[in-house]
Order: C-alpha cells, then sequence, then structure tokens
C-alpha cells in the first residue's frame, strides 16, 4: 500500500528534489517577466537591517533574484547535509529541502534578496554548531562558533540577539552549557562586535558600532499585524498549520525516534514557536524572520510526511500540496 500511495511516491522518490528545482526555477523565471516591478513594489523592507535590500546596492532585478535563489540553493544544501549529519529523519532524505524551496517559491515577495535571507543562512550554520555541541564534555568549541554566527547575524539583524536566549536554553537541555562552555558562547558573540569596533574605531565611524545596539532597542507597535502584507499573512497561516501538525506528530511518535534526535527535534519545535511569537508581537520584522521559520518548519515538515504511512497522512499530503497551489495562485492575484 505504501508503494501505491502519493505520498510515499514522492517522498521516497529520487526525482523529486530535481524535479522540484526545476519547477521553482521555472517559476521564479515566470514571476520575473510577468511582474518585473510589483514584487519590490509590494514587498516591505527591512527597516531593522543593516543592510536593507541589494536593491540599494542598485542591482538589477534579475542579478537579484538570481543571487536569491543562489543563496536558497545553499540553504538547502545545507539542510541536507544537516539531516545527513545529525540523522533527524532517520533516513538520507532531501524532502526537508524540497518543502524548503517550494514554501520559498510560492511567495514571489521572497524571490528578492533581503537581510533575512542572510541572516537564516548564518543561523542555520549556527545551529550545526549547536547540534555538535550535544553532550559533548568539551563543548566550548562548537558554541563558540554556534553564537559567533548568532553575533554576526545580530549586526545585519540586531532583534536575532534575542535568539541568544534559547540557544542557552537548548544548550542546557543538550548537556553542554558549563561555565566554560558559556565563556565560550560569549566570547563568540562578542568577536564580530570587537572586528566590528575595530574597523568603526579605526576609519572614526563610531555611528556604525552603535547602530545595531540602537536597533535593538527599538520596537515597533506589538500586534500590529495589519503591518503585514497579504502574502505574509497567507503563507503564515499555512506553516502554523503544517507546524501545529508537524509538531503533534514529533511529540506523539517521539518514541520511535532515539533520544539525540528527540532533543534536535523538540529544539526545532521551540525554535518554530519562538519565531511565531516573536513575527507576532513584532510584525515589522516578519520579512527578516519568515525565512528562518520557513528553515525550521521545512525539516519539521519533512519529517511528517517522510516517516508516516497512512490513508489520513496521505490525503493531508494531497490536501497541503493543494494548498501550496492555491497560496501560489493567491499570491499571483494579489500582484495583478
Amino acid at each position: 500500500m505504501r508503494n501505491k500511495s502519493l505520498q510515499s511516491q514522492v517522498t521516497t522518490g529520487r526525482l523529486t528534489l530535481p524535479v522540484v528545482i526545476l519547477i521553482c526555477a521555472l517559476c521564479w523565471v515566470l514571476t520575473y517577466f510577468l511582474f518585473p516591478d510589483s514584487i519590490a513594489s509590494t514587498t516591505s523592507k527591512d527597516s531593522s537591517s543593516f543592510l536593507q535590500s541589494t536593491r540599494d546596492l542598485l542591482l538589477p532585478g534579475w542579478a537579484e533574484r538570481i543571487i536569491s535563489f543562489l543563496v536558497c540553493a545553499i540553504i538547502g544544501y545545507f539542510l541536507i547535509e544537516l539531516n545527513n549529519q545529525f540523522s533527524i529523519i532517520r533516513m538520507r532524505a532531501s524532502m526537508q529541502t524540497a518543502i524548503y524551496f517550494l514554501l520559498v517559491t510560492v511567495c514571489p515577495g521572497m524571490h528578492l534578496l533581503y537581510i533575512g535571507d542572510i541572516v537564516a543562512l548564518g543561523s542555520l550554520i549556527s545551529i550545526y554548531f549547536l547540534f555538535k555541541s550535544y553532550q559533548q564534555a568539551q563543548a566550548a568549541g562548537y558554541l563558540f562558533y554556534s553564537f559567533f554566527f548568532i553575533g554576526a547575524g545580530s549586526i545585519l539583524f540586531p532583534q536575532l540577539t534575542i535568539l541568544s536566549v534559547l540557544w542557552l536554553l537548548e544548550s542546557y537541555r543538550f548537556q553542554s552549557l558549563t561555565p566554560r562552555s558559556f565563556c565560550g558562547a560569549l566570547l563568540g558573540w562578542m568577536l564580530p562586535y570587537w572586528m566590528l569596533f575595530g574597523h568603526a574605531f579605526f576609519y572614526n565611524e563610531m555611528e556604525l558600532f552603535y547602530r545595531p545596539f540602537n536597533q535593538l532597542l527599538a520596537f515597533g507597535e506589538v500586534f500590529h499585524l495589519p503591518i503585514l502584507q497579504p502574502w505574509e499573512l497567507a503563507i503564515l497561516g499555512y506553516l502554523l498549520v503544517m507546524f501545529i501538525v508537524s509538531a503533534v506528530h514529533c511529540i506523539a511518535a517521539g518514541f520511535e525516534d532515539k533520544i539525540r534526535t528527540r532533543a534536535y527535534l523538540q529544539f526545532l519545535i521551540d525554535l518554530t514557536l519562538f519565531l511565531f511569537l516573536l513575527i507576532a508581537l513584532q510584525p515589522i520584522y516578519c520579512s527578516a524572520l519568515l525565512p528562518l521559520l520557513i528553515i525550521s518548519s521545512s525539516i519539521l515538515i519533512g519529517h511528517f510526511f517522510v516517516l508516516t504511512n497512512s490513508k489520513s497522512s496521505n490525503v493531508f499530503f494531497i490536501i497541503s500540496l493543494v494548498g501550496l497551489i492555491l497560496l501560489f495562485a493567491f499570491n499571483i492575484w494579489t500582484l495583478l
């Protein structure tokens, strides 16, 4: 029965990822030629970012989309390596990467390159080192590198510093937080700022050093959801439904995974919840946090679809695919 289900054929097929990448590339090209300016005009800028967008660098629209697609490809590759290294889905699966590409593609507003994409890539590398620290007696080095990428990302997007609290709590859960490793984490987070201070002091541009701290203290209106674009509300609603189903499955079927894997999945659940809460509290930062939210959600969704085998999960799989198509159609309609 499993071989006959659409869910099984897609999740275990060798051609799934190449076909998804081809479809996504065609959609990116199509949206560029159909709406070369509409996407830019309906996408809110990252006012909190150190760099707002590559448009500030006067890159043409086609070049910006190519760079954005390449960044997504790098993130997709790291998602595969993350699973291969830590066996989160208990098999060599690329489903999480296919889901990531689909979620980004159905949102034409994300085809442009924003600082959130770079921050998400740095955060993914930070998660890799955090996972490496699991139950390590000498975890100071791993936490140093993990918090280094959090610190570097917080220079570009200062609110990323808030994730440091979650990282510390999870490192305690991973039994890798000791006085020594805590000092390593603190030094790792501070190193990018030391480098920034040296540059700002040498060139007498201290405002450059103060800017991330000033932006960190800047808060937008709480729960001001009307500030979000229609496509942002749509993708957040879709992700919330998929996350609830995937998280419930992870918790209910957790006994099937190893203790280490359950710890990794619990971290992803905590991270996703944290990001949803942060976006709800400060919707102004949605464009910067959404790429990282899609990354964490993709792994959980991939874990659910790859490791389930029932009629109900197959029906839900089909419904989720139809939902993606409708979501893409809605986002295209908003651009007309």
